[in-house]
């Protein structure tokens, strides 16, 4: 992978480097996450606030977002809404509107995304595991 690429995170990709459960990771992701430029959708914090709103998960998503900010310079992409629903409503391999967002922000800017998530892989041709 190129230094410097743009790379989305996906939500379980956040919340392993947010723990500090590196080991989770593959080592192509651990890679493209030290080398890339990295985005989140904005579709990332609304999942961490569902997750904390269903006691799976108990701190705010704006800490996650600041605290990676300063640690690896996380963002969160700015792609226009309009255009991510457009793509997200051409995912029919998911009624997951969580998956559909954060991989439809990815494909706007065709670039890849750091998942675990075996339906995102199977679906999505630029995942990084």
């Amino acid at each position: 992978m190129e230094a410097g690429a743009v790379v989305y995170l996906d939500t379980c990709a956040v919340l392993f480097l947010y723990a500090g459960l590196t080991e989770k990771l593959t080592a192509p992701a651990a890679e493209a996450i030290d080398k890339g430029t990295l985005r989140i959708s904005p579709m990332v914090l609304l999942e961490i606030q569902y997750l904390r709103e269903v006691g799976r998960f108990k701190h705010r998503p704006e800490d996650v977002r600041d605290e990676l900010g300063k640690l690896i310079g996380l963002k969160v992409c700015d792609a226009d809404f309009g255009q991510v629903s457009q793509a997200a409503m051409r995912m029919e391999w998911t009624r997951d509107p969580f998956d559909r967002l954060i991989v439809a922000q990815a494909s706007c800017r065709q670039a890849p995304l750091v998942t675990a998530d075996e339906t995102i892989r199977a679906n999505y041709e630029r995942v990084i595991w």
